[in-house]
């Protein structure tokens, strides 16, 4: 952790809805004049597009049915934590981009499914923040978790997370649901092993909890919407929350226990900015004090 140059960790599964946490984010940022360098978990993988899809071949030749992206063989763990205890120290490190589509490809200048080449982050910021798989993982290897000055928890209830899942890469990347289905498997182990735990270590979670019908997650045709959703909010420590507060200023909202606040699903944005901004402004603040 680090005064001088905070992190900010979001961290989640895929088809959790990271990407949307990383839009009000975003948004928190150009309206407070906050300067951030962004890094995604995903230029940490490993291996790009086709290797991983080699490395996966021959895993599952030798019987390892379970090689994923969760796990730490295929990601580059220490390199991750290099850079977040870099970036406190100095507020710099090393990253690369991992490039998606078309549109990143011209972005970057490569090809979907590769990275760039590493460099070096430059100029002045405020605040590094995170957004990926892994960003408070802790294995006995290494301690990502510990560098984050906020961590931020984005867990749908699994049905939910993969009903997301699935719609995400049927549309986006043209999958079919059994070839879904056929990577939540393959993934279930590091999931337990390594996506849940990192839970334990975040600051605020912000669970999405559907009201309608999920149970066969596999045939539905809908995602369900935010006004099909409650979202739980739990804080690791309610020390310095203003609970009457956000009740007062979210209508609908309710006490579930002492450290946790229930919302309407339609109310996440709202209640993202309500909880969030201040979190900011204090790293940013007391940034600003020792500079």
């Amino acid at each position: 952790m680090s005064v001088k140059h905070p992190i900010i960790s979001v961290t989640g599964s895929s088809g959790a809805g990271t990407t949307s946490v990383r839009r009000t984010f975003e948004q928190i940022f150009r309206r407070e004049n906050v300067e951030a360098a962004y890094i995604e978990g995903d230029a940490f993988h490993r291996f790009d597009r086709l290797a991983m899809k080699r490395e996966m071949a021959e895993e599952q030749a030798k019987g390892n049915r379970h090689y994923s992206h969760f796990g730490p063989e295929a990601n580059l763990f220490r390199e991750l934590e290099q850079l977040f205890a870099e970036y406190g120290a100095s507020g710099t490190g090393t990253f690369r981009h991992y490039i998606h589509d078309a549109v990143e490809a011209d972005l970057y200048g490569g090809s979907p499914g590769t990275f760039t080449e590493w460099e070096r982050l430059t100029g002045p910021t405020d605040l590094l923040f995170y957004e990926g798989l892994h960003g408070a993982v802790v294995t006995p290897e290494v301690d990502v978790a510990r560098h984050a000055d906020l961590k931020i928890g984005v867990v749908p209830v699994i049905n939910l997370e993969w009903i997301q899942k699935i719609h995400r890469d049927r549309s986006t990347r043209g999958y079919s649901t059994e070839a879904v289905t056929d990577t939540i498997l393959r993934r279930m182990p590091d999931y337990i092993n390594y996506i849940c735990p990192q839970f334990t270590e975040t600051d605020v979670n912000f669970q999405r909890v559907p009201t309608v019908d999920t149970s066969n997650p596999f045939i539905a045709r809908w995602i369900p919407t935010p006004d099909e959703s409650l979202v739980v909010i739990r804080f690791k420590s309610p020390r310095g929350i203003d609970f009457p507060y956000l009740v007062s200023m979210i209508h609908d909202s309710f006490m579930s226990r002492a450290n946790s606040i229930v919302i309407p699903g339609n109310k996440l944005d709202l209640a993202m900015q309500l909880i969030l901004t201040p979190l900011i402004l204090q790293l940013v603040e007391r940034r600003r004090r020792v500079l």
